[in-house]
């Protein structure tokens, strides 16, 4: 592995909310970080917010839902770094709660795509140059709703399930190579993408910072021991409302 000054780390999502909380505490901890979403002026707060140089902060725009983009994210970090370490698939869209139904094919295809296709190509091409390297990380972002499977939300429960059963089988293939492949559960999350209601007790939440803190719990694991999977969920019920 790369001492601390040439470690580097991948990041979907990277441009607000869970992404950017897990772009700045890899950041803290020594790493070049290549930050990926949509949007320039989003990634270009979490560089900010990670106190890297540009050099050392990758910035790439694309939409994982189109299929040639994780090809395009391994290949431009590849080609400025020469390695990467550390990949977290935390990219996730999906339609705000839509009954089966009701959904168009056209939000089918993009939530199977963002939550599941990308994050499986993001992983096989990434493991390619772990395994080339020696070792790396892999951690992939998924949903209590794959447990959950709530009303609204069967497609993208789905996707959620299918990425833990691929984290728990990836982890097989690989283990023997060094390269750790491992998931993060969050429950509710406060960030932007869960609208506001009057039932939700925002304070009870998780915090991004908390599910950034799982992830580094993952990448700094004694080389003999990997979490393959941590669940995480707010202490008190963010849906029941409090005494008094």
């Amino acid at each position: 592995m790369a001492d601390d000054s040439q470690r580097v780390a991948v990041v979907t999502g990277a441009g607000r909310g869970i992404g950017r909380a897990i772009a700045i505490a890899l950041a803290r901890e020594g790493f070049s970080v290549c930050m990926a979403a949509r949007t320039r002026e989003e990634l270009e707060e979490t560089r900010k917010a990670t106190g890297l140089p540009p050099e050392r902060s990758l910035i790439v725009l694309l939409d994982l839902a189109h299929s040639e983009a994780p090809t395009a994210l391994i290949e431009t970090a590849l080609d400025l770094h020469g390695r990467i370490d550390v990949l977290v698939n935390n990219a996730g869209w999906a339609p705000p709660r839509t009954a089966l139904h009701k959904l168009r094919e056209s939000e089918m295809d993009e939530i199977l795509a963002v939550n599941l296709r990308a994050p499986i190509a993001l992983a096989r091409l990434a493991s390619i140059q772990m395994t080339q390297q020696g070792g790396g990380t892999i951690v992939n972002i998924a949903s209590s709703a794959a447990r959950l499977a709530p009303e609204g939300e069967a497609v993208y429960a789905a996707a959620k399930a299918g990425l833990l059963a691929f984290t728990k089988a990836a982890f097989a293939d690989l283990r023997g190579s060094g390269v750790k492949v491992a998931a993060v559960v969050p429950g509710l999350v406060d960030t932007g993408l869960i609208p506001h209601n009057k039932r939700l007790d925002r304070k009870a939440m998780l915090r991004t910072e908390d599910v950034a803190s799982a992830v580094m719990t993952i990448v700094n694991a004694p080389a003999h021991a990997c979490p393959v999977e941590i669940s995480l969920e707010p202490q008190a019920d963010p849906m029941r409302k409090r005494p008094g």
